[in-house]
């Protein structure tokens, strides 16, 4: 298992490798979609490539990369007075949720707040994707005891309520998430299937691709909020769609 935090980052950019080589998986997506998600990767890697401070997490099987002080301290502690103002349990999208599967809290952060403006510039400027593709923000907060278990991101075509995600935008295709601040212990966010672990750090952003080199959801991408050992933990994250979203 590799475990990666800010001393393990370089200061140099991210490298230009081809993506991950993966058996092509359908689940359920035609090949014009699978194709369009393909291209619009091709896109995001090119910007951040040039994005200052990213670098490529190496991995097998799954595009992830670690972008350092994404945020500032003081743009980390606004965004979290934001959560704390209007935090409730954390939802999930499933046919059948378990409540204990999720257990953070969460705040939906709309446009308006300063902060929220500026985050969202920030990551225009990083993946490049059409704004109008972007989920709502979404902070979560944390406490002791509290995770998220390991899951996929992208949607399962085969349930019930891929209907519904159909048309408010299609599959989820890229995950960023920042760390807002730094538990005194635990809160990792781990992905067992590709072998590495992450420490929060303060302004520090995750981003990862939920498709495999051919535009399908990608198996490999399994990942875990671990639990919280002392402190709090505070995310914030931003789904992307492979169609502008519309709940």
């Amino acid at each position: 298992m590799s475990e990666w935090s800010n001393s393990r980052i370089p200061s140099q950019g991210v490298s230009e490798q081809t993506p991950p080589a993966a058996a092509p998986v359908a689940l359920g997506d035609g090949n014009a979609e699978a194709l369009g998600r393909s291209e619009s990767a091709a896109l995001v890697r090119e910007h951040l490539v040039c994005y200052p401070n990213a670098v490529r997490v190496p991995t097998n099987g799954l595009e992830l990369y670690i972008v350092r002080d994404f945020l500032t301290v003081e743009e980390c502690r606004s965004l979290i007075t934001l959560i704390d103002a209007s935090r409730v349990p954390s939802p999930v999208v499933s046919d059948d949720p378990v409540p204990s599967y999720r257990t953070s809290e969460t705040c939906y952060l709309y446009a308006g707040p300063d902060a929220v403006t500026v985050v969202e510039s920030k990551l225009d400027r990083l993946t490049a994707l059409d704004p109008s593709h972007g989920e709502a923000l979404q902070g979560q907060r944390y406490a002791v005891g509290q995770e998220f278990k390991p899951h996929h991101d992208f949607f399962d075509t085969t349930q019930l309520y891929w209907k519904d995600q159909v048309s408010i935008g299609g599959q989820r295709t890229w995950s960023a998430m920042t760390f807002l601040n730094e538990p005194e212990a635990g809160g990792r966010t781990n992905f067992p299937a590709a072998s590495v672990m992450i420490a929060p750090k303060a302004g520090n952003l995750v981003i990862w691709n939920n498709m495999d080199a051919y535009g399908a959801p990608n198996m490999g991408s399994l990942h875990q909020g671990m639990p919280v050992e002392q402190g709090v933990k505070y995310v914030l994250t931003k789904w992307y769609r492979e169609r502008p979203w519309c709940p």
